[in-house]
């Protein structure tokens, strides 16, 4: 899953496919690589982030999404927001799937227009608010209740009439979690597959990286790659990156010395 950030705030790259060139450029970039899917977002979810309207968040992602499309007619693309008025305009403006952080929580619309679109749904685990998840994160098992809070949501989302076959599951690496919380998830990650549901990793240039390594943000694609070599023999499904070709680079020889004889 390749990441498009069309903010101006982004922890990564905001501000920096904001622009009609740099964002087909971008798109372009992401497909000759090697990506499978495309994940859009208009509304960035750094710790400490403002929320934003879903008037803006609609002007920055509709046209990205019709920038894909223009490019692609045919590969998935997931719509990364919390709010129901955006996610259905993007579904029909050619989104395939809904990536919601806050696993359907925050708007109680978000249900119905999944169930309506017949649309996949990714349900991350996140505590609290991007605003205020990494005001000192404690838990007493941090698998065991990433896990109870995830069976609570398919529960939920699948009594309200969304199909089991449309849930992806993320455990939200870096979403209200310490650099050791976020290794615990790593280590432990085939436990989520468990849930009997796909499994999406989002763990590319997060701050723990840098932490780990003394890394900048955009000096942390090579170690972003590697764990996400790692994640792919260990149960993950979907891998969300910045960087779609060293991490297909990464996953595919990693791929290929394990298969050999």
């Amino acid at each position: 899953m390749g990441i498009l950030n069309v903010t101006p705030d982004s922890f990564s790259d905001g501000d920096r496919f904001t622009h009609d060139d740099a964002l087909k450029a971008q798109i372009q970039t992401m497909l000759h690589n090697g990506t499978d899917l495309i994940d859009v977002g208009g509304e960035s979810t750094r710790p400490y982030a403002e929320p934003v309207s879903a008037e803006e968040e609609l002007r920055r992602v509709l046209p990205a999404i019709a920038c894909i499309r223009s490019l692609h007619r045919s590969i998935p693309v997931s719509i990364d927001t919390t709010k129901a008025e955006v996610a259905q305009q993007a579904l029909r403006a050619g989104a395939d799937i809904i990536n919601d952080v806050s696993a359907l929580r925050f708007d109680p619309d978000m249900i119905q227009i999944a169930v309506a679109h017949e649309a996949p749904v990714i349900l991350m685990h996140m505590r609290k608010t991007p605003k205020d998840m990494q005001d000192e994160p404690v838990y007493d098992d941090v698998i065991r209740e990433i896990m109870d809070f995830l069976i609570e949501r398919i529960t939920w989302a699948t009594e309200k009439g969304l199909e089991r076959k449309r849930i992806i599951v993320d455990p939200g690496i870096g979403f209200g979690k310490t650099v050791a919380h976020n290794l615990t998830i790593l280590k432990h990650l085939r436990t989520f597959k468990d849930l009997g549901c796909p499994l999406l990793i989002g763990h590319s240039r997060k701050a723990f990286i840098g932490k780990l390594l003394g890394l900048e943000t955009q000096e942390r694609d090579m170690a972003t790659a590697l764990i996400s070599s790692y994640c792919a023999t260990q149960g993950a499904d979907i891998i969300r990156v910045h960087d779609v070709k060293k991490t297909v680079q990464a996953v595919l020889l990693h791929e290929a010395i394990i298969q050999a004889q």
